[in-house]
């Protein structure tokens, strides 16, 4: 066989795209109506593009994909091309500008934002949105499906934010236009192939600080004392290998403080210092947006993303994916021992769905800000106007959600999604141990040391 031909030789992820993107088309996700007392809407666009490879490149005049087709005949034109079947399957990633007070600032992301009133549906405010952002008119796309829609809440599942939708585009040219990005929302863009995605050489963590989500009413000292105690929470992560990128040169912050970097050759060890405690204090938002910094996926983004790739044949999404944890080792210890029976509860319904493929969409959290089924009116609430942390989660969900599943298709479920169904409140639960066991540790050790003062104050 010649070199060219093994260069050839379908990569296979091309080709597996073909049943999952025609399974989703056929079989959407429900809708998921807003929680009590939060109105927000967003949306996100997963845009995939072929990359044609080098030995099996499209020829100069490519006949579209007729638009008023049924989105299986569109899919089965498409992809039936021969560069298309050869070609690498590649999504398009941003990393949001850096902006003060903004919760995801500099974080990897998909382009989509916010539903505006003047938005027909959540699909038009994903295509709006990737318009503003990115400049691709995603008209002219093969408009898929859509994945698990998701309560984004904060504070560990406690206050809803607004209800997340993913939506599936499919590119039909393989030459896509410059992207046009809009500076005020996106630092740079990032063409990822599928193979990398999945690649395990490509697995590691991100450590996250969440003491300002988790003390907002307590100030500063508060956020100090639960940074103190609890470290730093370690998420799953992907670090991210572009096949292209594009950076937006007239994004705030795009190129370093001149006066700044004077002055740290100037003072030193004095400014490193400086440094090193602002970046303890501000946590994950400090040198986010440094261009020094390896792109990571996780949190929501990584989530979203396994809910597609855990579709693929033979790509189960916990092959780069673990459940989020603390990085001091005693809190650890503990999360690990209380969340036991759970993740052995969740990989035993894990192993029913996939055999059944037809559970019920779950509505849980994933990432730093946590995603949890919203309480029904007239359940209890917490006192901070939460949603309650008492045990009956899962008698609420079926209560609020009830009526609508009664009239829906059974669809498939995440994954990820299944994992994390109540894991915020066994982490809560856990640091409590936690914190009353160093507690304990403390008072006897401060015992020990009063005694044994005592007994050399007599002698």
């Amino acid at each position: 066989m010649s070199s060219d031909d093994r260069q050839g030789s379908p990569p296979g992820l091309s080709g597996r795209l073909h049943p999952v993107l025609s399974d989703l088309s056929e079989n959407p996700y429900p809708y998921l109506p807003n929680p009590p007392n939060c109105k927000k809407r967003a949306s996100v666009a997963l845009i995939i593009r072929i990359q044609p490879h080098p030995s099996h490149w499209p020829p100069a005049h490519v006949d579209s994909v007729h638009p008023t087709g049924s989105v299986i005949d569109q899919l089965s034109v498409f992809l039936s091309r021969s560069w298309v079947q050869h070609g690498d399957p590649e999504v398009l990633f941003i990393k949001r500008a850096a902006r003060s007070g903004d919760r995801w600032t500099s974080h990897v992301a998909l382009p989509g934002g916010r539903r505006e009133e003047s938005d027909q549906d959540d699909k038009a405010a994903a295509i709006r949105e990737t318009f503003e952002e990115v400049g691709i008119d995603l008209s002219n796309s093969i408009h898929v499906g859509n994945l698990p829609q998701k309560v984004v809440t904060t504070s560990w599942g406690q206050t809803p934010l607004m209800v997340l939708c993913p939506y599936i585009f499919l590119l039909t040219r393989h030459s896509v236009p410059p992207l046009k990005l809009q500076p005020t929302e996106v630092g740079s863009a990032h063409w990822v192939s599928l193979r990398a995605l999945l690649s395990p050489s490509l697995r590691t963590y991100e450590h996250a600080d969440v003491s300002d989500r988790l003390a907002r009413q307590g100030g500063h000292l508060a956020r100090f004392f639960l940074r103190l105690m609890l470290g730093q929470m370690r998420f799953a992560a992907v670090r991210l290998l572009p096949s292209e990128s594009l950076y937006c040169s007239s994004t705030p912050g795009f190129l370093p403080d001149e006066s700044w970097a004077k002055s740290s050759t100037k003072k030193g060890v004095a400014v490193r210092l400086i440094e090193g405690v602002k970046q303890w204090w501000l946590g994950d938002h400090a040198g986010s947006a440094s261009a020094d910094r390896p792109l990571l996926l996780w949190g929501l983004t990584l989530g979203i993303l396994a809910d597609f790739l855990d579709l693929l044949p033979e790509h189960q999404a916990l092959k780069f994916w673990s459940y989020p944890t603390f990085t001091s080792s005693d809190v650890r210890l503990w999360v690990w021992l209380v969340s036991y029976p759970l993740r052995r509860r969740k990989l035993r319904e894990v192993a029913a769905r996939e055999a059944q493929r037809a559970l019920p969409p779950p509505f849980v959290e994933e990432g730093l800000d946590a995603v949890a089924a919203p309480r029904p009116e007239g359940l209890p609430k917490a006192a901070d106007g939460g949603l309650a942390k008492s045990g009956d989660e899962v008698s609420c969900i079926k209560t609020y959600y009830g009526s609508i599943r009664a009239n829906q298709k059974p669809s498939r479920s995440s994954t990820v999604g299944v994992l994390l169904e109540g894991y915020w409140v066994v982490i809560r639960r856990a640091v409590i141990v936690a914190l009353l066991a160093r507690g304990m540790v403390g008072a006897v050790i401060a015992w020990r040391i009063l005694v044994w003062y005592r007994r050399r104050g007599g002698t």
